[in-house]
C-alpha cells in the first residue's frame, strides 16, 4: 500500500490510514481496529484473535505518537478497549512486532514519517500516578503467594502451584550458592524477605537482608520474629550502597532492575569488598538480549528509574573487579507463567482493588501483567540468573549435577 502524505485526505480517510500505520508499526498482527464511529478495519490474514477499540480520535492520534505511552494510558484510561481474551491479544502484538524488527522494517523512512506527525501534536499531558512502591502490602497480599514473593518462580516440576513454584525458586538459587550451615549471607534487595528467612531457616546460615522500603521491612521482622527465625536474619533498612562487613555469599533478586545502569559498576565494587576471597554469588534480574532504552510507560506508569540490562551491560558489574562467571541461567518462559498466575489472582479480586483504588489503576496493572508475560514469551524480555565468584576461588563445582539432585536441597 503505497500513501502519499503530502496530499490532502479527508478525515475518514485519515482514521483509516492512522489505522493502518499502527498496525503495520507492531507487525501486522491478527488484530482488527474498530474506530469509536463503528468503522472497523483489519490489514492482517487469518482470522483477528481480538479487537482493539478506540473510543476517541485522541486515543488513535497519541497512540501514533507515542506507542508505548500512547497504548498504555490509553487502555488505563479506558479510551482504548480490547476485546477478547488480553493475554492472547497482547501475545499477538509482542510476537508480530519482534518478528517485523527481526526483519528490520523500522526505516528511517518510517521512522521519519512518524517524526513528522510528533511535529505537528499537542503537547502529551503528564498524570499524577500511583507509582510501585507507594502502594503497600495489603495489595501485594491480595495476590500474591503466601510467601509474597515478587520474582519469577521456577516450575522446576509443570504441575507446582505459584506457592509451590516460588519455593522450588528459594532452593533453586540456595543450591546454586551451595549454602552451607553458619555461613554468613548477605542479600540486597530483599523484598518482603520470603528469601532470607528461608536460606536461614532451611540452610543454616546467617542473613543481613537490605531494603529501602519501611512497609516491606517492618512486615519481613514481624515474619522473622514470629518463625523465630530473629536471631539468623537480621533485616536492615537501608540502601544497598550501605552494605558493610563480610559474607560468604552475597545474593541480589529482583533488585537490579532498580538500579540503574550508572550504578552497575558501584554495585560490583560494593561486592567486591563484601565477598571473600571464598565466596560465591548470585544475581537474579529481568534482563534483554540486547540494550536498549526502557519502555516509556513502564517507566511512567509501573517502574519509574529502572532499566532492564542486557547480558553485555551486567558484565559491567563482575569484569572491572575480576570476577569469575560460573553459570548464566535463562528462566523467562518460567516468568511469563508467573505472570499468568498473578494475572489470573489479580483478576480474582479485581473488584476489592477497584473499591481501594481506581478503575484506571486496576486497568493499568493488567496490562502491565499481561504484557510482562507476552514480552517474556515473544523474548522481549529474559530473566538471568548469574553466578559468579572471585578471581582465583576454585571452590567451586565440578559440574552441574548438584543443581538438580534429589539430595541437593537443604535440611
Amino acid at each position: 500500500m503505497n500513501v502519499d502524505v503530502k496530499q490532502p485526505v479527508s478525515v475518514n480517510e485519515f482514521d483509516r490510514l492512522s489505522a493502518y500505520w499502527i498496525m503495520t508499526f507492531v507487525g501486522n498482527p491478527r488484530i482488527a481496529v474498530r474506530l469509536w464511529n463503528g468503522n472497523e478495519y483489519y490489514f492482517a490474514d487469518g482470522t483477528p484473535v481480538g479487537v482493539m477499540e478506540f473510543r476517541d480520535r485522541s486515543a488513535l492520534i497519541n497512540l501514533l505518537l507515542s506507542p508505548s505511552v500512547g497504548f498504555g494510558e490509553g487502555y488505563s484510561k479506558g479510551n482504548i478497549e480490547i476485546h477478547g481474551d488480553i493475554l492472547e491479544f497482547l501475545n499477538e502484538v509482542a510476537e508480530a512486532f519482534v518478528r517485523r524488527r527481526d526483519q528490520g522494517y523500522y526505516s528511517s523512512k518510517f521512522r521519519s514519517l512518524l517524526r513528522a506527525l510528533r511535529g505537528n501534536t499537542l503537547a502529551r499531558s503528564r498524570n499524577n500516578v500511583h507509582h510501585h512502591y507507594d502502594l503497600g502490602n495489603d495489595f501485594y497480599e491480595m495476590w500474591l503467594d503466601e510467601h509474597m514473593a515478587y520474582t519469577c518462580a521456577y516450575y522446576e516440576h509443570p504441575d507446582l502451584t505459584l506457592a509451590e513454584a516460588q519455593v522450588a525458586k528459594f532452593d533453586h538459587v540456595c543450591r546454586k550458592l551451595e549454602l552451607k550451615s553458619g555461613q554468613d549471607v548477605i542479600e540486597a534487595g530483599c523484598g518482603w524477605g520470603a528469601l532470607a528467612m528461608h536460606m536461614a531457616e532451611h540452610y543454616g546460615v546467617n542473613v543481613k537482608a537490605y531494603n529501602n522500603s519501611h512497609e516491606q521491612i517492618s512486615y519481613a521482622r514481624e515474619k522473622a520474629a514470629a518463625r523465630g527465625l530473629s536471631d539468623r536474619v537480621e533485616f536492615v533498612e537501608d540502601d544497598y550502597r550501605t552494605i558493610s562487613g563480610q559474607c560468604d555469599v552475597f545474593v541480589s533478586v529482583g533488585m537490579l532492575e532498580h538500579v540503574g545502569l550508572k550504578n552497575y559498576r558501584a554495585l560490583g565494587r560494593i561486592i567486591d569488598r563484601c565477598l571473600r576471597p571464598t565466596g560465591r554469588g548470585l544475581i537474579h534480574s529481568i534482563g534483554r538480549s540486547h540494550p536498549r532504552p526502557p519502555d516509556p510507560w513502564i517507566s511512567k506508569r509501573i517502574f519509574p528509574g529502572g532499566h532492564i540490562p542486557s547480558l553485555g551491560e551486567m558484565t559491567s558489574i563482575f569484569e572491572p573487579f575480576k570476577f569469575s562467571i560460573l553459570d548464566v541461567e535463562n528462566l523467562r518462559l518460567h516468568y511469563a507463567r508467573t505472570c499468568d498466575e498473578w494475572l489470573q489472582n489479580f483478576e480474582k479480586v479485581s473488584d476489592k482493588v477497584r473499591e481501594t483504588y481506581s478503575e484506571e489503576f486496576v486497568r493499568a496493572w493488567r496490562l502491565y501483567l499481561g504484557g510482562s508475560s507476552a514480552a517474556f514469551r515473544s523474548g522481549t524480555l529474559q530473566l538471568y540468573q548469574v553466578v559468579f565468584a572471585p578471581r582465583g576461588n576454585n571452590d567451586v563445582p565440578w559440574s552441574r549435577k548438584y543443581l538438580y539432585s534429589p539430595d541437593s536441597a537443604g535440611d
